[in-house]
């Protein structure tokens, strides 16, 4: 069965940054597109960020735009998102999800298998 990881998440003043991490365990994901999903409390879980198969290709949510960056390291069968320049509406849990495809997907439905979420929280 596929086990997702995350870690990196705290607490951080507006303006700073963390990094993510998630690693996969009984599972090579060197095929398949990885994405991070939050949820913030009272609200329905949204799409972050997405990265396909290789990497080439990715794809972010409007509100993380430019601060946020996903990245991948299939060596290690790891992948990070690098966020900057946090802002306390970025507070929530934030989810590593695998699809059992190539080509990123933006929605929970595209995506087969998630962490359990690692904390974020921003103070003003």
């Amino acid at each position: 069965q596929v086990q997702l990881v995350e870690s990196g998440g705290g607490s951080v003043q507006a303006g700073g940054s963390l990094r993510l991490s998630c690693a996969g365990s009984k599972y090579t994901f060197r095929t398949n597109a990885m994405g991070w999903f939050r949820q913030a409390p009272g609200k329905e879980r949204e799409f972050v960020a997405a990265i396909n198969w290789n990497g080439e290709i990715t794809d972010y949510a409007d509100s993380v735009k430019g601060r946020f960056t996903i990245s991948r390291d299939d060596a290690k069968n790891m992948v990070y998102l690098q966020m900057n320049s946090l802002k306390p509406e970025d507070t929530a849990v934030y989810y590593c999800a695998v699809r059992a495809k190539a080509g990123l997907g933006t929605t929970l439905s595209d995506y087969d298998y998630w962490g359990q979420g690692t904390q974020v929280t921003v103070s003003s």
